[in-house]
């Protein structure tokens, strides 16, 4: 039984940029009870308070969870409230370099996009992410605009000679994130190792985009065990078989 459960969330935990549904909300307050539990995704704070924090029930046992957004460049932890521990900030020159480049990157792809809803770049602080239909694209939009992840690799590949060292992945449905060098998801796991004093062996990542180029492959060169998922509704049942692997193991030790 691993100790610590690492998930992504769009497209693991829920669908892109939507709340997390009753099912799931149970499911995690229940494994929360037998395991710690950490989340590491692409979007910033207020989108987890949105997805994932708000939707939990009462009682939920908050201590055991960790939440690192913008793809492990934040991280939260809970005691009496939720308090930031560290967070790693772009320098102006950073944050021009790459808002330069990604403009660059998107004119050059000449991808076919007839409509958007809100702004494709945001700045988050520690990550800029571009979504090719915008912030507020509906699920039923983005869902198949990049089904292949063909359209999103003719901005990641330019991009990543463009911006040398620095983080350049494919994330969601329809985004690209870009962090600070060394920063990703691997980063993160990383900083739960250290915070949380809990060896790597211990660990379980689940994801929908642990292939190459996505924004959960770096979770894969920490060694860490993963299990790539296609969407929430496959994640639920992965749960649901490591609560009942956990209450299982307890039965045994009962006299």
């Amino acid at each position: 039984m691993k100790k610590l459960i690492i998930f992504d969330l769009d497209g693991t935990l829920a669908k892109s940029k939507s709340p997390i549904d009753d099912e799931m909300s149970s499911l995690l307050k229940t494994l929360l009870d037998v395991a710690g539990v950490a989340i590491i995704s692409g979007g910033d704070w207020p989108q987890f308070q949105k997805q994932v924090l708000g939707r939990l029930p009462q009682h939920t046992n908050l201590q055991k969870l960790a939440i690192l957004p913008t793809c492990g460049t934040k991280f939260y932890q809970y005691e009496k409230d939720w308090t930031k521990l560290y967070e790693e900030k772009f320098s102006d020159t950073e944050r021009t370099k790459i808002l330069n480049s990604l403009n660059v990157a998107v004119a050059d792809a000449h991808l076919d996009i007839n409509k958007t809803w809100g702004a494709q770049i945001e700045d988050r602080g520690s990550q800029i992410t571009f979504s090719a239909l915008g912030q507020q694209a509906p699920l039923e939009a983005k869902k198949n605009w990049d089904g292949n992840f063909e359209k999103r690799r003719k901005i990641v590949e330019p991009l990543k000679n463009m911006l040398p060292g620095f983080s350049v992945a494919m994330g969601g449905t329809t985004s690209i994130d870009i962090v600070k060098p060394g920063i990703d998801k691997g980063y993160g796991i990383q900083k739960l190792k250290d915070i949380l004093h809990i060896d790597i062996s211990e660990m379980l990542f689940i994801g929908d985009a642990l292939f190459e180029g996505g924004n959960d492959f770096p979770a894969r060169k920490t060694g860490i065990t993963c299990i790539p998922v296609r969407d929430d509704e496959e994640t639920k049942r992965i749960i649901e078989t490591i609560i009942a692997c956990s209450n299982h193991q307890s039965k045994k030790y009962v006299l």
